[in-house]
């Protein structure tokens, strides 16, 4: 896909590949056990649905500020940029946006649900 001229590609980081790995191979077993309707399967389709939007426009997603990010993604992923968007079931995927001359990266750090989420930004429950 292309946005501005410009090729765009989303990799999922390791982290985000296992959790996606995880659901696709529940989803599956549902599937065999004859189960077409679960949270699994709503979490996956949306996360899908999410990768094709990216592909389509990059800043689709909520834009993290800057003073929010989690010290461990610019630590680990030397980010500059942060975004999330709202999967299923209370569900985010936070990527970053990487920008070449000729390509746009979406790089997805995480796929994680609402509790591992708060965890990630600091939050606490009330």
């Amino acid at each position: 896909m292309k946005f501005k001229d410009k090729e765009v590609k989303v990799i999922l980081s390791e982290d985000a590949t296992e959790e996606y790995n995880e659901l696709n191979k529940i989803v599956g077993e549902e599937l065999r056990k004859g189960v077409t309707s679960s949270v699994h399967q709503s979490i996956f389709r949306s996360i899908d649905r999410v990768k094709n939007w990216l592909k389509n426009n990059p800043f689709v997603g909520e834009q993290v500020q800057k003073s929010l990010i989690p010290k461990h993604y610019i630590q680990q992923y030397d980010i500059t940029n942060l975004w999330r968007i709202e999967l299923s079931n209370y569900w985010r995927l936070i990527y970053t946006i990487r920008s070449t001359e000729v390509e746009i990266i979406n790089f997805v750090l995480n796929i994680v649900n609402h509790k591992k989420y708060d965890k990630i930004f600091g939050y606490k429950k009330k």
